[in-house]
């Protein structure tokens, strides 16, 4: 993706829909946004300054209601997190379970996840990138929309360390072929199956609700793990 490029231009992989708040996600959002959440920076983000230490980062685009995050936040105190996530209620649940633990390890943001990856987070500062589940736009007119695209595989090589890892999964067949074509056209990484398609699924990653949906309408879900040369 080209560096300068408008987001005004861009074509957005999601749509906004808010549903429904609780008034305790109300409430989250209002009380432990200053704790946790992060707004638009003048430059990109000093990540050791955020967290307050230098550690291992994890990126997770997409969220939804924070099950998987919440999880490896707890399990893994050793490793920051920060989570990219538009729908707001998703985002007031984590914040309350996150706080309720204690923890500190885990930033939020809500906005648009490529212009949070382009702008905020600087070359080569992130040791995972994570995405489960990305709309597959399943419609041929709307693959435009679609978030895995050559220009994104780029600018994930461009935010990865060196050896740094890229986690996907999706229930969507098409989709997982999709993303097997083009990343694996990038040159900068290296997809971890031994025959270049599908890995086994990772152990941290927990069945979410969009997951347990596929399996009872009896799609299969395709995990995919590259590595950053």
């Amino acid at each position: 993706m080209n560096e300068t490029e408008s987001p005004r231009r861009r074509i957005r992989s999601f749509v906004r829909r808010e549903g429904r708040m609780t008034e305790g996600q109300r409430r989250a959002l209002e009380d432990l946004w200053p704790r946790y959440g992060l707004e638009r920076p003048p430059q990109a983000l000093d990540l050791p300054a955020v967290f307050g230490r230098t550690a291992p980062v994890t990126f997770e685009i997409g969220f939804g209601m924070g099950d998987y995050l919440h999880a490896r936040v707890l399990a893994e105190p050793e490793r920051d997190f920060i989570g990219v996530e538009v729908h707001r209620p998703g985002v007031g649940r984590l914040l309350n379970r996150v706080a309720e633990a204690g923890r500190g390890n885990l930033r939020v943001a809500s906005e648009d996840a490529v212009e949070v990856l382009r702008d905020w987070i600087a070359p080569a500062s992130l040791d995972e990138i994570v995405i489960q589940f990305p709309d597959p736009w399943h419609k041929k007119r709307h693959h435009k929309r679609r978030l895995i695209q050559p220009e994104f595989a780029r600018l994930v090589v461009s935010r990865l360390r060196p050896g740094g890892v890229l986690q996907l999964a999706t229930d969507w067949a098409e989709y997982a072929e999709h993303m097997l074509a083009v990343l694996n056209a990038d040159p900068d990484l290296v997809n971890e199956a031994a025959d270049g398609r599908f890995v086994p699924r990772p152990p941290a990653r927990l069945k979410t609700k969009f997951e347990q949906r596929g399996e009872r309408l009896g799609h299969a879900v395709f995990d995919l793990a590259y590595r950053r040369r």
